[in-house]
């Protein structure tokens, strides 16, 4: 078992396991996940989410997850929550219908709860959230625009990336001020988590 579960009660463990048999059997359907992740959903995609919850501040309450899809981190985060019994809200955007239903489907399955919202990012009112993540959504100067729409002032926005991190940020530094920490990825040689705070526009 991973160092990331280290932790985490067996109860939350089951239910991750439960979230990862379900991803599995709706990724034939609806292609969830890319082809050649399908096969290692446990260690690509739900311990990837794992490792940006841990990233978190401490202290926030409610977390906004942008284009959840296959529910890598959103559906992830509920089930941290509640195995924590810390009573934030969860919520999650995502724009097709089919994938909501999943999403939906796997929260009952987990016995965990969140709220979906079925439609596009930028169609969706401020939220005010502590934290906004995205995980394979978009590129940062695009994350960054929907991370502002969505953040509390003192929010934080978690952002996995790809070896290339380091030239998203250079790119999105042309069109946006913000605060950046970055967390290395314990999963991919290269890639990082960013935590970013106080987005503006240049």
């Amino acid at each position: 078992m991973s160092d990331l579960l280290a932790n985490v009660s067996r109860e939350t463990i089951e239910r991750l396991r439960a979230f990862e048999a379900l991803a599995t059997k709706w990724t034939a359907k609806i292609n969830l996940v890319s082809s050649d992740s399908a096969s290692s959903i446990w260690d690509r995609h739900v311990l990837d989410s794992v490792q940006i919850y841990n990233a978190a501040p401490q202290g926030w309450s409610s977390w906004v997850d942008l284009g959840s899809g296959g529910g890598f981190p959103g559906v992830v985060i509920a089930v941290m929550v509640h195995g924590e019994d810390r009573g934030a809200d969860v919520t999650m955007i995502e724009s097709d219908a089919r994938k909501c239903e999943f999403l939906r489907a796997a929260l009952r399955e987990t016995g965990v709860t969140a709220t979906v919202v079925n439609k596009r990012i930028e169609a969706v009112p401020s939220i005010g959230a502590d934290v906004v993540s995205a995980r394979a959504l978009a590129d940062l100067s695009s994350l960054l625009g929907y991370a502002a729409h969505h953040l509390s002032p003192t929010g934080t926005a978690i952002l996995p990336k790809g070896a290339r991190w380091r030239d998203e940020v250079e790119a999105a530094r042309s069109k946006w001020k913000f605060n950046l920490e970055t967390v290395n990825s314990s999963l991919a040689a290269e890639a990082a988590i960013l935590k970013i705070k106080g987005v503006s526009r240049v």
